[in-house]
């Protein structure tokens, strides 16, 4: 049985490949195909894209937090019954965890999903040297299987054509279009990259330009044709919903909206009901739950609206207070706090919870891979577990009294205690991949059913 995968691959960030990819989202679903999107690495904000213009839920793979069964097995079950699947790289093609070797890199990806691999090309300003960046490509690691280009950032038609020319002569490989300068179609952004598409409001007529612009110059059924790949040899899908024995409630609106689709399937798969409410829009904690999940998302965009749900923030401590197992991560640990701090030099009142100040900056404070070990007590991750996750923030916390910190992280910069943990609320910085570490999970929903006795 033949499916068709595509790894939209860039020779770096910046060449264009979130807009490329939506655009041949749009134009393959415009031809009637099913499309499934997928994004490499922890990114939270371009499967919101991808969700909005598929109208299917797209799936983060990243093959250093998870095992590399999994990542198959998440393409594997998500792209079942799609015509073709599209699955978005991250920074350039060979860029992971490390410049020493291609773990997490779109190519180790490619290679684990069997997925042919189209790579972006900025070819502003360059003819022939264009084919030696494909050249230099293709040569680095023989295994990935670059079937194709796309020109973008061409001048003209006829700055396409040497372009082509000139890679398909050295390199072998067919160049099936172009795309030409055209900043009216870039997607704004800010200091944690694209604007998520849920703040964004009705997108269709973005997504039907570009995709209208994609079917011009792209030979789309040529990329169809060589898309066609073999099935994952993986197990059948592993996450099945079974009967719920407790109610998880999950923040979820514009302020929180950084969820992990894998972490909400592998909680109901262990028996958890996903209860979702909107703070932002005034909805308190969910009565009859057990535990609390509130994870990142853009907070200091809304501090002043949140700041007035003083009836919201109420139900938080109240909960929390009442030893409900709480989940919060970045944007949620900072809900929790005692205020935020906003670079306009704004201070809005949060919940309170978490005994300290958030302060926005310009400048990135963290960014990078998580190793993540629980301090002693932590319920999640007892008994030696380790869990792996993402920390990306422009915030600082400055904790007003002496705390227990939730968690042990390891990053490129060495090891430091991180977050905050009182009874059973855990909250810091750190992102989760429940698929790095299922037992945590377990536990947690073990620790909710003994709150709901």
């Amino acid at each position: 049985m033949v499916h068709r995968r595509l790894v939209v691959a860039g020779t770096g960030s910046g060449v264009g490949k979130t807009t490329l990819t939506i655009g041949l989202m749009a134009a393959f679903k415009k031809k009637g195909y099913t499309v499934q999107g997928f994004k490499c690495g922890p990114d939270y904000i371009d499967p919101t894209y991808h969700t909005a213009v598929t109208g299917r839920v797209s799936r983060n793979i990243d093959s250093w937090m998870l095992p590399h069964d999994t990542v198959e097995e998440i393409v594997k079950r998500n792209s079942e019954d799609a015509d073709i699947s599209i699955i978005e790289g991250v920074m350039g093609f060979y860029d992971g965890k490390s410049p020493l070797d291609n773990r997490g890199t779109t190519a180790e990806i490619s290679v684990l999903t069997n997925s042919p691999v189209l790579l972006v090309v900025n070819c502003a300003s360059m003819a022939r040297s264009a084919a030696a960046i494909v050249k230099g490509f293709q040569m680095m690691w023989e295994e990935p299987n670059i079937v194709s280009v796309i020109a973008n950032n061409v001048g003209s038609e006829g700055h396409y054509k040497l372009v082509k020319k000139a890679i398909e002569q050295e390199c072998g490989i067919p160049v099936v279009g172009y795309v030409k300068r055209n900043e009216s179609l870039s997607i704004p952004e800010r200091h944690l990259g694209l604007v998520p598409s849920i703040e964004r409001g009705e997108l269709h007529s973005y997504f039907h330009e570009l995709g209208d612009l994609i079917s011009e110059t792209v030979d789309l059924e040529a990329l169809y044709t060589l898309a066609e790949t073999e099935v994952l040899d993986v197990e059948n899908p592993k996450l099945v919903a079974k009967d719920p024995v407790v109610k998880i409630a999950v923040a979820r609106d514009k302020a929180f909206n950084f969820y992990y689709e894998e972490n909400l399937e592998l909680l109901k798969a262990n028996g958890a009901e996903i209860v979702e409410f909107s703070p932002l829009n005034g909805e308190s904690v969910p009565s009859n739950v057990q535990g609390l999940y509130i994870g990142g998302g853009f907070p200091e965009e809304f501090a002043n609206e949140l700041s007035l749900q003083e009836q919201v923030k109420e139900s938080f401590k109240d909960a929390i207070g009442s030893g409900m197992p709480t989940l919060a991560e970045c944007g949620g640990f900072m809900f929790l706090a005692d205020s935020i701090e906003t670079t306009n030099g704004e201070i809005h009142k949060m919940v309170g919870v978490v005994p300290g100040r958030v302060k926005m900056q310009k400048k990135r404070a963290a960014l990078g891979y998580r190793e993540i070990r629980g301090s002693e007590g932590n319920y999640l991750l007892e008994g030696g577990l380790e869990a792996k996750g993402h920390e990306f923030h422009y915030s600082t916390f400055e904790g007003d009294e002496e705390f227990t910190p939730a968690y042990e992280t390891k990053g490129m910069r060495g090891v430091k205690k991180e977050g905050y943990m009182k009874g059973n609320l855990l909250a810091g910085y750190t992102h989760f991949h429940f698929g790095s570490c299922p037992q945590m999970v377990e536990k947690w929903i073990t620790k909710c059913e003994g709150h709901k006795g």
